[in-house]
């Protein structure tokens, strides 16, 4: 965590006084909106960790079970009102 807020803290940093022109036109400007900043940290691979993650196999089989499970069941034609995250009151 610390690793990671000194990282963003050294790109704002550096951010701030970049006024040159991006090189690649389909990336927009260098935006000043943390979820832009966190995005293109998240993209660039700036405050990964250098301990990879891996599954176990026992954890890979649940992952695959549960993804080749999400496809029994079938996308319905519409959503009612509480099904796309409202509560009923």
């Amino acid at each position: 965590m610390k690793t990671m807020l000194i990282a963003l803290a050294m790109m704002l940093a550096t951010q701030a006084g970049a006024d040159e022109p991006r090189r690649n036109a389909l990336i927009p400007a260098q935006s000043k909106v943390p979820t832009d900043i966190w995005l293109r940290m998240q993209r660039e691979g700036t405050a990964a960790s250098r301990h990879p993650q891996q599954l176990t196999p026992a954890e890979r089989e649940l992952a695959l079970q549960r993804w080749l499970g999400s496809f029994e069941h079938e996308i319905p034609e519409r959503f009612e009102q509480d099904m796309a995250g409202r509560g009923r009151r």
